[in-house]
């Protein structure tokens, strides 16, 4: 459910430089208050209601520990990892996030310097405030870097969505990534008693989502026959698979019968997260199902972790729990507001540096040693007499 527009103001873009003090990659977290408008804040750091399930998140890797390994020859460690037929360097993506001009004037043209510069994946929202052609030019595959993926918000007619995939599809774009759960965002009160309303200049480049309220007949629901009429069905996902020549992933599975229904209906890959906490409030942490969706999917079908990393323990913790990567929401827009390209640049290097460091304690050579048996569950220290 949008907010409500309000006139343009545009923030000014940041000195690229990186700030001083960002000594790990969540520091980028602690900076957002002085780079962030207090209102556009409360807006990109809440979930739904009170924020709950947004701070359960990442509350949920506080649950495991690392367990270490010695005497392991670690002298050709790295990270790379395959995924849909291309070499990430790191199992680190950039997720889908909406309108990144919010904290900074030139939005994800300075996200996707950053990937280019990194050779890091990144995934452009529907509801990106660039054109989706802006973006791919701006990588190139010729040079190693992971061509893009378009996360898909259905519109409301088949040949928006259609012309939507035929540009993709142009552009050079490796994946569709149709997003299954957020036809219901209830707002976050913290963003409700900012005061928060969309800036009138960060328009949608692609298309929209949900279906205005003036637009239902009298006495209908603004859920059920308004949100929820727009959302993907079985047949919706047999259509979008059929109509592009791109593999089809799906975004916003948490239900361990629903991940295995998917990939034995063909998607390409899955990407477990419960979309920030924005659904409902008191959604489960995604962290938390992860492990259920690896076991029902097996080893075959890759799969995604989106949902409350904020450090490389954490990209290690849901290695470990079954995703074969993970995409990074949030505290890619607190780097970007705070040094540009740069600041996303060099979120992806510590992220890359502090899962490095996890993996030789743990023994680990390569992402694919990473595995339930390096961690352990971590016990209520607060029951202990």
């Amino acid at each position: 459910m949008m907010m409500s527009a309000s006139p343009p103001s545009t923030i000014p873009a940041p000195p690229e430089r990186i700030p001083p003090g960002v000594l790990a990659a969540r520091d980028y977290e602690r900076l957002a208050e002085q780079c962030i408008p207090a209102d556009r804040l409360a807006y990109i750091a809440g979930g739904s209601g009170e924020d709950w399930t947004a701070r359960a998140n990442s509350a949920a890797f506080g649950r495991w520990s690392i367990v270490p390994r010695v005497l392991r020859d670690l002298r050709t460690g790295h990270t790379r990892v395959r995924i849909a037929g291309e070499v990430w360097a790191q199992p680190i993506g950039l997720a889908p996030v909406a309108f990144q001009k919010l904290v900074h004037p030139r939005g994800e043209r300075e996200t996707a310097r950053a990937a280019a510069a990194t050779h890091s994946p990144l995934l452009l929202s529907t509801l990106a405030t660039t054109p989706l052609e802006e973006v791919a030019g701006l990588l190139s595959p010729e040079a190693g870097q992971p061509r893009p993926w378009l996360q898909l918000y259905l519109q409301p007619r088949r040949e928006d969505t259609l012309a939507l995939l035929r540009r993709a599809e142009a552009a050079g774009y490796g994946a569709i990534v149709l997003t299954l759960d957020a036809s219901i965002q209830l707002a976050s009160h913290r963003a409700l008693r900012a005061g928060f309303r969309m800036p009138a200049d960060c328009v949608p480049a692609h298309g929209s989502i949900g279906v205005p309220a003036s637009a239902l007949p009298a006495g209908a629901s603004r859920i059920f026959q308004g949100a929820m009429a727009q959302s993907a069905r079985h047949e919706d996902l047999a259509w979008l698979r059929g109509a592009t020549t791109l593999p089809v992933w799906v975004k916003g599975v948490l239900d361990p019968a629903d991940a295995r229904a998917l990939a034995d209906a063909g998607c390409a890959g899955i990407v477990v997260s419960n979309h920030g906490g924005r659904t409902v409030d008191g959604v489960a942490p995604s962290l938390s199902l992860l492990p259920a969706v690896r076991e029902a999917i097996g080893s075959h079908v890759p799969l995604l972790f989106d949902g409350g990393i904020r450090s490389g323990a954490d990209v290690f913790k849901a290695l470990a729990l079954g995703a074969n990567a993970v995409l990074v929401g949030r505290l890619q827009l607190y780097a970007l507001a705070a040094a540009g390209a740069l600041g996303v640049a060099h979120l992806l290097q510590l992220l890359g540096e502090e899962l490095q460091a996890c993996m030789a304690v743990a023994g680990c050579a390569s992402v694919a040693d990473i595995g339930p048996d390096r961690l352990l569950a971590v016990p209520d220290f607060n029951a202990i007499p």
